[in-house]
């Protein structure tokens, strides 16, 4: 995986702040089910490592192209995990010519960073666990 940061374009205070840490308050039923989205797409190993993939490539973007290598399953396959990380919001994909190319939404990511803050690393114990 690349080292490479990427920005954050068009994270403004209310984006990260509609999905305060489950620690501090009750999550709000429309938000649960816009995370639920999210979270659905990426309980699979092969959207995760597709996402993975997208958000370490160089210039953070990838085409389709690149992406089918990597994995033992068809080109359709790859074609449908890709529709469902766009649909949950994950990632953004434009066609150029006869290629389509992905990139993460870091808003997106932001959300689910957000939503599962620690309260504080004081509280944890050296184990991890309670």
């Amino acid at each position: 995986m690349s080292n490479l940061e990427l920005p954050v374009l068009g994270q403004d205070a209310t984006a990260v702040a509609c999905c305060s840490p489950m620690v501090r308050e009750p999550l709000g039923e429309e938000a649960a089910v816009d995370l639920a989205k999210m979270f659905k797409a990426l309980s699979d190993p092969v959207r995760l490592r597709l996402l993975s993939l997208i958000a370490s490539h160089e210039g953070g973007e990838a085409c389709v192209c690149d992406l089918t290598g990597p994995f033992d399953v068809s080109q359709p396959t790859i074609s449908h995990h890709l529709k469902v990380l766009r649909e949950a919001g994950l990632v953004g994909s434009e066609r150029r010519g006869t290629w389509v190319y992905y990139w993460v939404l870091p808003a997106a990511l932001a959300k689910l960073s957000a939503l599962l803050q620690a309260p504080g690393a004081a509280t944890v114990p050296a184990g991890g666990a309670r």
